[in-house]
């Protein structure tokens, strides 16, 4: 029995030795717990290769590189504008253009939308679909550099950006999951994918983040003056129940921003902090997407917030769903196949399959991509003393720097003034004349193209050899109006480079910061028909301005330096001194000169008489309806009343300038009340018709061009009916109306 019990102990043990042992995946160190790496993969060059080569499970790339293809496509038909293409590039109009190189110059109009086909359909739907992905790939990223480079001033940080991802998906494996590709070639179809392809989204997400937190530090941003507008906004609400709007302004709008960007990666980064990371960052971009018309910025952003999660989530997520719904969705399997992109190490689980075993010349060049693209785009937001030509106020062409929302600016007066070269003959342009875009004011490259352009143009118009001087006035984060450029100067001949400061900008006079909290102080004493602009000019120059009549009680005060007030019609002249006040006529042009070897300081008091005579009657109107309602007036209105109170039928002919503005008033209160009162179904109803009337007219204007590339243009007749077909917007006066109270609630130009 002794013997028979050991002879089966031997065979056990055999057998045990002869069946395949499972490796033990090694203890993971504390670093590796937290960082997903040990601290001998950054010991040395091959090590490190090693690291950014790991095979990584595809799962979580291929959903956002479906979500950005989405975003994309539908980005193409919004902020791209495909659906007022015709409108910006319209063949044969004089239009003054802003491209990064002055070579660069746009395609006839027909194979602009072609140029649009290609960017939505072969790019942006194939990066989503993962169909021909690198061609895709190429065919977006192509034609959307084209057309970001050819326009400046529809530059921005998410434009950039997008760019950028694009670029990225590029050179990455996107396709290996949930893609047609997968479906048309087996052999990638869930094939692994390096790790560097999620550190560079991972790091290109942090940075935008983290560089926003650090120029946030501006002092602009932490006292509170850049984004001091947006705590009136309805979306603060909550707040304003504990806080007062002052509060809010400092602790939870640029406070909160601070924080929230300075933290938000590393948040994001640590398992531990994620999950809290994940819900703040949705709840500020959920916020952005209604503070601001930013396109598809804050939904690419919270698409970009789950590839710092594991990266075989979508596999856990979706093989929740029910088993008749898996032919359609992602693999849930989490075995994947090996991929030559990856370098499979001795320590790790190694499937079947071609695989590399150490590494190769073509893992390597990706790990030194992967190092010199994270530097660089930690170096480019502060590269601007390379590219001097293009700093202003701030630094650099904007939508790289990721600088958001920490500089606005109002513009008080822009004054263009052309001069014969032969004649002498002096004139004035209407500001933005021969372009759609206002940038131009803010930028010293783009005033020296638009000065140019308007040097080519203006020979039509029997003005030889024109000369052209620009006055702009502009505040920024609520200091001072003062001029951004020298009026004095021909900025058609002025000297300009990139690489060189601008000899004609004016400088911030930053020293007049402080009076700031001054100004707050003024205005809160004001009631609702004054108006206060602050205004600071350099010694030797004048402001020229004409008040006008509406405006009949205005005047000037001076704050510090010496002013000298010229009233032309009158030819007279006062000398003020700081605390000194004198009322200006309304109707006529004066001047102010600096005469102080200082800048000087003043302000512009102006008493809306109109306003005030509306409010007067208003008031009186609102007493009397009250009266009657309560049967206690019993005597007819009197005639000043009589059009206010019939304001509400459509028959009034409004002749007097205080009942027009009360009407303008009554169609904007009864709209923005409708707007309040509206539903939630009322709401999307209107937004969803709107933006389907957009996209229409994209897809109608793009049928329309690529029918003329194909059989040429039909007749006249045939064309008109078709467009305006095309611009068919749904019940009338429906989005005009929108656009009309959007323009009178921006616009802050006298």
């Amino acid at each position: 029995q002794n013997l028979r019990k050991s002879t089966d102990g031997e065979k056990q043990t055999a057998k045990k030795d002869a069946a395949p042992k499972k490796d033990n995946p090694p203890t993971k160190t504390k670093m590796e717990q937290i960082f997903g790496f040990r601290k001998e993969d950054l010991t040395s060059w091959h090590n490190l290769v090693l690291l950014l080569n790991r095979p990584t499970d595809p799962a979580a790339l291929g959903i956002f590189r479906c979500l950005f293809g989405l975003l994309m496509a539908i980005d193409v038909t919004q902020e791209r504008g495909l659906s007022h293409l015709d409108h910006k590039y319209l063949d044969g109009a004089p239009l003054c253009r802003f491209p990064l190189f002055n070579f660069l110059q746009p395609l006839p109009l027909d194979q602009m939308y072609l140029v649009y086909v290609v960017m939505f359909l072969e790019g942006a739907v194939g990066i989503m679909l993962g169909c021909f992905y690198r061609l895709s790939c190429l065919m977006f990223i192509s034609t959307y550099w084209y057309i970001f480079f050819l326009d400046k001033t529809a530059w921005n940080n998410h434009s950039y950006l997008y760019g950028l991802i694009g670029f990225q998906l590029f050179l990455m494996d996107g396709n290996r999951y949930w893609s047609i590709d997968g479906l048309r070639r087996p052999s990638i179809r869930n094939a692994h994918v390096p790790l560097w392809n999620y550190t560079v989204l991972r790091m290109q997400i942090f940075i935008v983040y983290f560089i926003a937190g650090v120029k946030k530090l501006d002092a602009d941003w932490v006292e509170g003056y850049s984004m001091s507008y947006l705590a009136h906004h309805w979306l603060f609400d909550p707040f304003k129940m504990i806080l007062p709007v002052e509060l809010v302004s400092l602790l939870v709008v640029h406070g909160g921003g601070l924080a929230l960007d300075l933290s938000a990666g590393y948040l994001l980064f640590f398992d531990a902090t994620r999950p809290y990371g994940i819900f703040f960052v949705s709840y500020f971009h959920c916020m952005n997407s209604q503070l601001f018309s930013i396109g598809m910025f804050s939904y690419t952003m919270l698409a970009t917030s789950p590839l710092f999660c594991y990266p075989d989530w979508p596999r856990r997520f979706f093989a929740r769903f029910p088993g008749f719904l898996r032919a359609v969705l992602p693999l849930t399997s989490p075995d994947s196949q090996p991929s030559t992109s990856c370098v499979y190490s001795g320590g790790q689980q190694n499937p079947p399959g071609p695989r590399a075993a150490k590494p190769r010349l073509k893992h390597k060049l990706r790990a030194l991509f992967t190092i010199l693209y994270i530097l660089e785009q930690f170096f480019l937001p502060y590269s601007h003393f390379i590219t001097q030509g293009y700093n202003n106020w701030t630094n650099g062409l904007y939508g790289y720097s990721w600088d958001m929302m920490v500089h606005s600016r109002t513009h008080q007066h822009v004054k263009i003034t052309y001069k014969d070269g032969k004649s002498g003959e002096v004139g004035y342009l209407n500001p933005g004349v021969f372009t759609h875009s206002r940038r131009w004011k803010d930028h010293g490259d783009m005033l020296k193209q638009y000065a140019t352009c308007l040097a080519q143009l203006l020979p039509r118009y029997n003005i030889s050899q024109p000369e052209i001087y620009f006055d702009i006035w502009v505040s920024i984060n609520d200091r001072f109006q003062q001029r951004i450029f020298d009026p004095r100067v021909d900025i058609v001949k002025a000297d300009w480079s990139p690489f060189r400061p601008n000899p004609w900008l004016m400088p911030l006079l930053v020293d007049l910061s402080p009076w700031r909290t001054k100004f707050q102080e003024i205005e809160g004493s004001l009631d609702n028909q004054t108006e206060i602009v602050f205004i600071a000019d350099f010694p030797g120059l004048h402001l020229e301005n004409f008040v006008s009549e509406d405006l009949g009680n205005t005047s000037v005060q001076v704050l510090q330096g010496r002013v000298n007030v010229e009233v032309v019609e009158e030819k007279k002249n006062y000398t003020l001194e700081p605390g000194d006040k004198i009322q200006v006529p309304p109707g006529a042009y004066h001047k102010v000169y600096t005469v102080s070897e200082d800048p000087s300081c003043y302000m512009y008091v102006y008493v809306n008489t109109t306003e005030a005579a509306l409010q007067e009657n208003f008031t009186k109107l609102f007493e009397l309806q009250e009266r009657i309602r309560n049967r206690t007036e019993t005597e007819p209105l009197p005639p000043e009343l009589q059009p206010l109170a019939a304001a509400d039928d459509e028959e009034v002919n409004a002749t007097d300038p205080v009942v027009k503005l009360f009407l303008k008033r009554q169609r904007r209160m009864k709209e923005v009340k409708k707007r309040r009162e509206a539903g939630v179904l009322e709401r999307l109803e209107h937004f969803a018709v709107k933006k389907y009337y957009t996209i229409r007219r994209g897809f109608l204007m793009t049928a329309i061009a690529l029918r003329n590339l194909a059989v040429g243009l039909p007749p006249l007749d045939q064309l008109t009916r078709e467009v305006a077909f095309a611009n068919l917007r749904g019940p009338p006066g429906d989005g005009g109306q929108d656009e009309q109270l959007k323009d009178e609630v921006a616009h802050t130009e006298l």
